[in-house]
């Protein structure tokens, strides 16, 4: 009976021996109070029953949120202000040698570290410079958790809460910026129109004044054109009369002159003015006469 006792806890203390742990675990190892100087895993790992204290550190990134803290800045305004914390373990025998609770340390450093950095800044800068007062807090939190084991690799800021005459305020100033945005925008919008109107009515006195233009040039291309022909018909006709006066001869103009004679007797015109001379015409005439006697 004893055997078999003695078997069974020889079992039980085989199995505790054993631990398997996964990737992202290792083991720590108190052998009689003494840590060993290194922590074991991942896979099989096999400890001292009762002489071994073994103690699982989880090497993953954790995320750690700061509840809202109330911090006093440079220019005394109080805030609130809630982030989170990007850490990871990356020497597990520190974390557990080096700190009683780690995650706990870390909490408490950051809601100090928090205070000291808003302190040295302004309002307008804590509202306006997320991403400073971010790389700030990371900078200051690995200092000291470095020696812990642990690393900080970002910490973001959720929310940062100003007074609420603050939050009025910069309510105001939104509002007032976006009437002034709206005027500009408007105003702007008014140059523009201005601007392309007197462009167009530029535009449109250009093509007024280049229609005219053309009208008067194509006016002026008619006249000349009209007078050309003109020329060109008054030049043919007297070629035609002066072709025709050379085949006149003396008596057919006497003949001529006589029958306009007659025309002017039958006016009711009291004055006679001829364009030749009577008595040379009266000579002509008779000498016609006699040339026509003669023939006959």
């Amino acid at each position: 009976m004893i055997t078999y006792i003695i078997l069974g806890i020889l079992i039980l203390l085989f199995f505790a021996s054993i631990k398997v742990l996964p990737e992202y675990q290792r083991l720590v190892v108190l052998r009689l109070g003494r840590a060993l100087p290194q922590a074991k895993g991942p896979g099989l790992v096999i400890v001292i029953p009762i002489i071994d204290t073994p103690i699982r550190v989880d090497l993953r990134e954790r995320i750690m949120e700061i509840p809202k803290q109330t911090c006093i800045t440079r220019d005394n305004a109080p805030i609130s202000i809630d982030f989170l914390i990007y850490l990871q373990i990356v020497d597990p025998l520190a974390s557990v040698v080096n700190v009683q609770n780690v995650f706990q340390a870390t909490e408490g450093l950051a809601t100090t570290t928090l205070r000291a950095v808003i302190g040295d800044i302004a309002l307008d800068d804590v509202l306006s410079k997320r991403d400073e007062i971010n790389q700030k807090l990371r900078i200051k939190l690995d200092e000291v958790t470095h020696r812990w084991g642990v690393q900080v690799n970002a910490v973001e800021i959720k929310e940062i809460l100003p007074p609420a005459e603050v939050q009025e305020s910069m309510t105001k100033q939104m509002a007032a910026e976006r009437n002034r945005r709206a005027m500009v925008t408007e105003a702007e919008g008014t140059k523009q129109a201005q601007i392309l109107r007197a462009e167009g009515e530029k535009t449109a006195r250009i093509l007024r004044a280049e229609a005219k233009k053309e009208s008067l040039i194509l006016q002026a291309e008619a006249q000349r054109q009209a007078q050309l022909l003109a020329a060109e018909g008054y030049a043919v006709a007297l070629q035609k009369i002066s072709e025709a006066a050379r085949a006149l001869d003396q008596n057919t103009l006497i003949l001529q002159y006589m029958e306009t004679l007659k025309n002017i007797a039958q006016s009711t015109s009291t004055k006679w003015i001829l364009p030749v001379e009577v008595t040379g015409l009266a000579q002509q005439v008779g000498t016609l006469l006699q040339n026509q006697v003669n023939k006959h």
